[in-house]
């Protein structure tokens, strides 16, 4: 593999104004790391990929690369672009199994971080460094949030994410608090009456979005977003029907196909799937088949009746007239992206949600309450990790800014 990596690296023109680092949301500086690595500083290329980004070893593996820094790479124009996910995640991976460094000096000051995805991660780590008492509180048993609950373990591995744990959480002096619901036996008040001087909030969104169709609660009809949380719980048949076509409903499908699905069909209501090139071509390459312009209209015992639609220039679609097929299924998924839950919203005084139930927090994070920070998707929607890690940097600072303010 590290030949692979080198010869990926001497590729890399170095360019004076990069692109590749132009088209990367949180910056990478990605000539800088390469040369690094062709100097034989492999130890001071990880330094910088984790000083920059927290989570590297993570967007390695899980960024929409052919959309960002390949994507924006000038040999990609008449050629392959130079593949820095695979320069990454070689630098990454080895350089973190070298970090052994303990706490920095603690400073008295305890911060919670209620949520442990990457925006919740990111925080912790960042606030970590400048020496505050860092508490992570998770609903579920372990870190992760969407990393390990929403992204197969084939695309990310949850090896990846223990190490994460051990190196950035443990090793930091990092508290993790699990199984805690905020908002429950436990609310925000509590934190500020137990001394945390400032609390992070990166819940996500897990609230599945519905169709509103009949038949939606039929005992064979499923959730993308709780399917993927934990798929060996479901017996899906050997016929199952996908109703959307984001990266998400391929990461559903290709999980499906993986436990069992014989005919797995992915239906769209454009006439091309919203997944990536990369998602759609590996989920195509894996049996997984798609039907275009079609929308669900019932959902039966039987299966799926979908009708067929045309999309116009403006964006509208419109029906085709008896068009209603029932496409046969065992089992079908919904997997048209989520929204928040909201409890911390209606528990806490001055937080406030927006028309689709997103907390709602200026560019730098604070929230409607002085101390209250948020980012991430509860805060933006559902975005791409390295989009989270990227704003949560930014709020990791103004709650440095505002902790200091307290002293000062």
């Amino acid at each position: 593999m590290a030949l692979h990596v080198m010869d990926e690296a001497n590729r890399c023109l170095g360019c004076k104004k990069p692109q590749c680092r132009g088209g990367c949301p949180i910056s990478t500086p990605i000539p800088d790391v390469i040369r690094l690595l062709k100097d034989n500083k492999l130890d001071k290329a990880g330094k910088m990929l984790f000083e920059n980004n927290p989570l590297t070893t993570v967007c390695s593996l899980v960024c929409n690369h052919e959309n960002q820094c390949e994507g924006h790479c000038v040999l990609g124009s008449k050629g392959a672009p130079v593949h820095f996910s695979t320069i990454e995640n070689y630098i990454s991976s080895t350089y973190a199994n070298k970090m052994t460094a303990g706490p920095a000096p603690a400073n008295g000051i305890r911060v919670a971080i209620i949520g442990s995805g990457p925006a919740g991660l990111t925080i912790a780590v960042i606030l970590a460094r400048y020496g505050y008492d860092v508490t992570i509180f998770e609903e579920k048993d372990q870190i992760g949030g969407v990393l390990r609950y929403g992204i197969p373990e084939f695309r990310l591995p949850k090896s990846v994410l223990d190490d994460f744990k051990y190196r950035h959480l443990d090793l930091k002096g990092i508290k993790f608090r699990p199984n805690t619901h905020i908002g429950g036996a436990i609310g925000i008040d509590d934190l500020f009456r137990d001394g945390y001087k400032a609390i992070f909030v990166g819940t996500g969104v897990w609230k599945p979005n519905a169709l509103h169709i009949k038949g939606e609660t039929l005992g064979h009809v499923h959730f993308g977003i709780n399917y993927l949380n934990n798929p060996d719980s479901y017996s899906l048949g050997e016929r199952v029907i996908v109703i959307g076509a984001g990266n998400a409903a391929m990461d559903v499908a290709r999980t499906a196909v993986r436990k069992g699905a014989r005919h797995l069909t992915c239906f769209s209501l454009t006439k091309k799937v919203a997944a990536s090139h990369h998602e759609f071509s590996y989920a195509a390459l894996e049996g997984v088949q798609f039907e275009y312009n079609k929308a669900p209209v019932e959902i039966t015992d039987e299966g799926v009746i979908f009708k067929d639609i045309i999309e116009n220039e403006d964006g509208t679609f419109a029906d085709v007239p008896d068009s209603e097929t029932l496409y046969p299924a065992d089992s079908v998924i919904v997997s048209i992206s989520q929204g928040p839950q909201n409890r911390i919203v209606q528990t806490t005084t001055g937080l406030t949600a927006n028309e689709r139930g997103l907390l709602v927090a200026d560019e730098t994070g604070h929230t409607g309450r002085p101390g209250i920070f948020a980012s991430g998707d509860v805060v933006n929607g559902a975005r791409t990790v390295v989009e989270a890690v990227a704003h949560s940097k930014i709020v990791a600072e103004s709650m440095h800014e505002y902790l200091q303010s307290l002293i000062d």
